[in-house]
């Protein structure tokens, strides 16, 4: 029965291709026109999704979200600002709006009993849970602002909090303060906006100093004029208040400002808070822009100002600030607090014993005390209720991780390395260190006696198999508490009990759609919480999946995932789209090792690559694409080594003896866009090639990109040699160019892909360009993934599947 419903949807599925490319000849002229993919896919695309699931801090609730699949391009494209790296919804004092929420249920864990969010459809956030369980909030988001709303899951429907309206411009607007009851918010400031002048108020002026280096990465949606500074202050601005939603009740504390982060002190009597202050910038974004951070007292007074930081537009290239970076609350002290500062003036090419320093400050007003120093860069300090901390510090130009064992309860105590090992080595990864929030909102490492819990991926040549295990810090010895069964990939998702033995994981297989499933790892008893229906399951249902293990011609290992499509009968012979990203990898062992999950269900969601399974194509998922070499030198090679990777990456597909070697296509998403350019620049690999979002001239990224850390000054042959737009005239395999008409991705600006298609028509090429409307990096409105989606296949369909593919691939 199975085998037939393949073959009936493979049979729908390219018959619906078939009508598929006779409309897009037919509409090839006509600019502008949306369109659709094969039908079978555009239902998927727009069919909703599974429900997201949001589980209490405590293990009590799990509260289920049903959202529309994606915002249509009327959302998308509502009117907004774009200032200071920001994009403002001047209507609601936000951000851009996302997906409808159409539903909200609320499971109680402890006997499966559910309740209905009483919600209508809108733009709701996801639930803002108390520490302690007890309650959630809820913001609103229509034209009238944002608003807020209190609901206790066992009793009452969510309900608005009357007279609040919140500023979301430069963060998330609400936080529970420490006794569960009450709220920490940011309030709107009510306002007209700035008028626009009827003519500029003169020249944008900028200078640079003699001496003094600003060596920026490339920012887009900056301050233009002072008029954009005037709106920006204004969506900005907002009031920080005290919320008591039983009472009905709000008190302000402090005066208004740039409020940039605020948080309330464990013991609740003070307010951590940083304002954004002019001068601003026209170069950097408004996470670079001046602050202060201050210590107020609950009534609003200030009791300290703790730092006061410049415009961060010098901060060299891979380095930090000078100055307090990372101000926290101790989470254990009350009202201390902690921070770290360079040694090193924030350079990491500077030549110094320690790169850090970590300080504690017992009381607000007090003097800070050093704590520790590290020999690299800190890169935090987790905490544990019993006074145990630990830290971390990292060598960017090794990527090597040291992580340490200090007491925060007993700062003199001298710290102790724990282990060192590569980040990028993904089978020697003892798992990140579980956190978990107490009844008080007090956020602390998930201790139990001298022992921590860990949870990793478990990945290994065979593929991903994550696991949870307790360390035993005074053994140095780990229990594997659960680990993924056999067959199946599962993920802890997060615990039921205080102690540790009943967890909630998703699970799922390459045949099975996910569940999350409770686990009692005592007696082994395994319970289905919920089941997650999947639409596309009659369409994917015959897609079969292949890790495949392979070699590069210098012996680095590589590996990929070979999906084949439904109805795939032995003997075939099909096209595939190889589709792959780029990595810096310091070792080629470490480049080598394995990071799929083949025991993965298949969801096709997005605008994903994978939909093109429905259309007949086999998909090379994720193939290996490793730059190896030190940090600073990587990219003396990078032409070279992609070249050597796609070569490996075809001989292993061909050897699998399914695939057409002259029907393979290369594809990618941004710096993966990037590759494709360059794979049909320099090689004679592939018949065609789909580059989404990408950046090709690396000119126009001079001060770096991606991990590149040297400038264009610096190593011009490299930039150059790098930019596929210097070798247009080398491109004479058909290149589909998509790129969101309005991204702000750093580096990946519109005129990337503009300027590249100008110079591809420029030497006869065969090249389309499709600027999805209201876009940025990725593609949210329904028509845009629908019509990036039909791009793809009819692309394919043109230049891959046809009969005259790889006529183009000779030099």
């Amino acid at each position: 029965m199975t085998e037939h419903r393949s073959k009936v949807a493979f049979a729908l599925l390219s018959l619906a291709a078939g009508f598929h490319r006779q409309a897009l000849a037919q509409d090839a002229a006509a600019a502008g026109h949306w369109r659709r993919p094969p039908e079978a896919i555009a239902r998927l695309v727009e069919a909703p999704p599974p429900p997201s699931s949001s589980l209490s801090p405590q293990g009590t609730w799990l509260a289920l979200t049903q959202r529309e699949a994606m915002p249509s391009i009327e959302v998308v494209a509502r009117p907004h600002h774009k200032l200071a790296g920001l994009r403002i919804d001047p209507r609601t004092y936000g951000p851009q709006l996302g997906s409808r929420v159409v539903g909200m249920t609320l499971r109680s864990l402890a006997d499966g009993r559910e309740v209905r969010g009483d919600i209508p459809a809108g733009h709701w956030s996801a639930p803002i849970w108390s520490a302690d369980d007890r309650a959630f909030a809820l913001l609103h988001t229509d034209d009238s602002g944002i608003q807020l709303y209190v609901a206790d899951p066992a009793t009452s429907a969510p309900r608005q909090v009357a007279g609040i309206q919140l500023n979301e411009v430069l963060g998330g607007a609400v936080a529970w303060l420490p006794d569960q009851r009450r709220l920490l918010v940011r309030r709107l400031v009510e306002g007209a906006a700035p008028a626009a002048p009827r003519a500029p108020d003169g020249p944008q002026v900028q200078e640079s100093m003699r001496g003094v280096k600003a060596q920026v990465r490339t920012y887009q949606d900056l301050l233009q004029d002072s008029y954009e500074e005037r709106l920006f202050e204004h969506y900005g601005r907002c009031q920080l208040a005290v919320v008591d939603p039983a009472a009905g009740t709000s008190k302000n504390v402090g005066s208004p400002g740039l409020l940039d982060r605020f948080e309330a002190s464990p013991d609740g009597q003070f307010v951590l808070a940083t304002y954004i202050e002019r001068p601003f910038s026209y170069l950097v974004p408004a996470s670079a822009f001046p602050r202060r951070t201050v210590v107020l007292a609950m009534d609003g007074q200030q009791v300290c100002e703790l730092a006061k930081s410049p415009l961060r537009d010098a901060v060299p290239i891979g380095g930090v600030p000078v100055g307090p970076r990372g101000i926290d609350w101790l989470p254990g002290g009350g009202h201390a607090l902690w921070w770290t500062e360079a040694l090193d003036g924030g350079d990491p090419k500077a030549e110094v014993a320690h790169r850090d320093q970590v300080l504690v400050l017992a009381e607000p007003t007090g003097t800070p005390q050093p704590w520790f120093q590290t020999q690299h860069r800190a890169a935090g300090v987790d905490f544990a209720a019993s006074g145990l901390a630990i830290a971390t510090e990292l060598d960017r130009r090794s990527r090597r991780q040291r992580v340490w064992r200090y007491e925060w309860k007993d700062p003199a105590r001298p710290g102790v390395m724990l282990y060192e090992r590569s980040t990028q080595d993904a089978y020697g990864d003892p798992g990140m260190r579980l956190r978990e929030r107490s009844a008080s909102g007090v956020t602390w490492l998930r201790e139990r006696g001298t022992s921590l819990f860990l949870a990793g991926q478990g990945a290994s040549a065979a593929g991903n198999r994550p696991f949870v295990d307790v360390w035993d810090l005074a053994t140095d010895q780990k229990k594997r508490l659960f680990e993924c069964a056999a067959g199946r990939n599962e993920s802890l998702v997060g615990f039921l009990d205080a102690e540790g033995l009943r967890m909630l994981v998703r699970s799922e297989s390459p045949t099975d759609a996910p569940s999350l499933v409770a686990i009692d790892t005592a007696s082994g008893k395994r319970t289905t919480v919920l089941q997650f229906a999947d639409p596309a399951a009659e369409f994917t249902r015959g897609i079969e999946k292949r890790l495949l293990h392979y070699e590069r011609e210098d012996g680095v290992p590589m590996s990929g995932t070979l999906y084949l499509p439904p109805g795939t009968k032995a003997g075939a012979k099909l096209p595939v789209l190889v589709w792959a990203y780029p990595l810096e990898y310091t070792q080629a062992s470490d480049a080598g090792q394995v990071r799929a999950s083949p025991n993965q269900y298949l969801r096709l969601s997005g605008a994903s690559h994978l939909f093109l399974l429905l259309a007949g194509y086999a998909v090379f998922d994720d193939a290996s694409m490793p730059i190896v070499g030190p940090v600073k030198t990587a990219n003396d090679t990078f032409v070279l080594q992609v070249q050597q990777n796609a070569r490996a990456a075809v001989a292993a597909l061909v050897r699998e003896g399914m695939i057409d070697e002259k029907r393979i296509a290369v594809a990618g998403h941004s710096y993966g866009a990037f590759m494709t350019a360059n794979l049909l620049a320099h090689t004679d690999l592939f018949c065609a090639g789909i580059a989404r979002s990408g950046a090709y001239n690396r000119t126009l990224t001079p001060f770096g990109f991606q991990n590149e850390e040297r400038t264009f000054w610096e190593a011009p042959d490299v930039y150059q040699a790098m930019s596929p737009f210097s070798h247009a005239d080398k491109i004479n395999e058909p290149l589909l160019m998509i790129h969101g008409a309005d991204d702000n991705n750093p580096g990946t600006f519109p005129i990337q892909s503009q300027r590249l298609f100008t110079a591809l028509k420029g030497h006869g090429a065969t090249a389309r360009l499709c600027m999805l409307p209201h876009e940025s990096h990725g593609y949210r409105a329904r028509e845009n993934v629908l019509q990036c989606l039909a791009e793809m296949c009819g692309w394919l369909d043109e230049h891959c599947k046809g009969p005259a593919a790889g006529e183009l691939r000779s030099k």
